[in-house]
Order: C-alpha cells, then structure tokens, then sequence
C-alpha cells in the first residue's frame, strides 16, 4: 500500500531544514539541541527503567489472565474492541503530543524537563531518537500506562470469575489501548529510521498499520503544527480537515493570552 495520500505536501529532507535567525543546522549540533541532551538526569534514567519494568511485568500478568477469561463468543466483540483501542490510543497520542509541542515550557517545575525538554529536542535534533536505547525510548509511555495496568491486574486478583468473564471484551479494549500507547514511542522511533529496520516493521509501516515514514514527515516541516497522532496516523487526515488541532489552539489562546509553540520557536532559535 503506498503511503501518499490526501495532505500537505512532504516536507524537504529534516537535515537540510535550518532554524529561522541563521543558526546551526537541525541536528546533534544544533546549540539548543546540546543544551536539551545535557538535561536527561541520572533520576530520569531511573525513573524509566522502573516504568518499564513494571509495565511489562503487569502486561505479561494481565495478558495470562485475559486468555484464561476469553470465550468463543467473545470473538466479535473482542475484535472490535481492538481495532477501537488502537484508534483510541492513536487520537490520545496526537492530543499528548499536540499538548506537549504546543504549550508549556522546559522550565516547568517537574515536568518541564522530565516530558516536555523531550519534545523540544526531538524538533532540533529529530534523528535523536534513532540514537536513544529501548528505555530512553519507551520509558515515559510505560510510565503513563502503569495506573490502568494495575487497575487491571487488582481486577484479576479481587473480582469473581463470572465478573471477570462477563467484562472480558472491554478489558481487552483497555488492554489494547494500553499495549499501543505502550508501543507509541517504538513506532515513532522507527519513523525515523530509514535503515535496518526488520522487514516485518517496513511492512507494517508500507501497509499503514503503524506510523508510516513518509507520512510522519509532513509533521516535521517547520512550525510542527499538523499530524500529532504518532501511533497509527490514521486519524492526522481526518482531524486535519475538521481543523480540530488549529480551533482547540484558537480557543486557548483566546482564553489565555499564550501563543502557541513560543517555547518551541525558542529552542529552535537557539545558537548559542
């Protein structure tokens, strides 16, 4: 399948994009970028490696228990509450992101430099998450799913098992929702990797089943300000032309006085 299609057009390659004000180029060496990298702590590092520990621990519990649960009948429930939670985990992906890149700044306490410098970084320096290792990489959105996880796995331990089997087609949409948030940062990742990639990940990516290279290009064209879903990308054309990202920035501005991405414009600008 290819992977045009309606929208804006691709952008030019990322590393030959410069920031306004004739700084450096985009990438590694880019003043801002620097300074970004040199922010990611020992605590962060640690804190990631905890969200993933847990996260998969829960989800290698919670997975057991749900095949114990699933019935036959079950079949087209079940599958229908997959597919709903990949388009769930896509949309909350582009809402996180879209929040993240639109508004706030590194200089908030707690989680300027712990969620939001991240984000930053990736706009100067995008192939940095092509260097960063599975923890780096992943370890915030196992962070964000670990409270539905649990919330699972206290189920599993404390409800009877006709509850537990009466419920089972919306615990796996949960699960699902889970298991692509879990993933969303993976997938974003090998968006931005256009060499030894699995086969099996290009043909996922060819057929759009997950975030497809080119398409994801299209958001790094400068000022980052289009197709946030970075799970799937099916619904960036949709929400695209409802205009849905533009009139939630309209309102908030409208309501707060803030432009949005000041801070981002602010590490882009960056030379010194």
């Amino acid at each position: 399948m290819a992977e045009s299609g309606p929208g804006p057009a691709a952008p030019r390659d990322e590393a030959a994009e410069e920031p306004e004000g004739g700084g450096r180029r985009w990438g590694a060496q880019h003043a801002g970028a620097r300074e970004l990298a040199e922010l990611y702590s020992p605590g962060k590092r640690l804190q990631e490696w905890i969200s993933v520990i847990l996260c998969f621990s829960l989800i290698c519990f919670n997975f057991y228990n749900l095949l114990f649960y699933l019935r036959l009948e079950h079949t087209p429930s079940v599958l229908v509450g997959i597919f709903a939670g990949v388009i769930t985990a896509d949309f909350l992906s582009g809402l996180f992101h879209w929040g993240a890149d639109t508004w706030g700044s590194v200089e908030l306490p707690i989680v300027g430099k712990a969620f939001i410098r991240p984000f930053r970084e990736h706009h100067i320096d995008p192939t940095a998450i092509t260097r960063h290792d599975f923890i780096e990489t992943n370890g915030d959105n196992c962070f964000m799913t670990l409270v539905p996880l649990a919330n699972m796995a206290y189920k599993f331990v404390s409800f009877s098992p006709e509850a537990l089997c009466e419920t089972c087609p919306w615990e796996c949409y949960v699960f699902a929702l889970i298991i692509f948030i879990t993933m969303t940062n993976q997938i974003h990742k090998w968006s931005h990797t256009y060499f030894g990639l699995p086969r099996w990940v290009v043909f996922l990516q060819d057929w759009h089943i997950i975030l497809p290279r080119k398409h994801h290009r299209i958001h790094h064209v400068s000022p980052h300000e289009t197709y946030f879903c970075i799970t799937t990308g099916w619904l960036n054309y949709p929400l695209e032309k409802i205009r849905f990202w533009r009139c939630l920035e309209n309102i908030i501005q409208g309501l707060t006085g803030e432009k949005p991405r000041a801070d981002d414009m602010k590490w882009a600008q960056k030379i010194k």
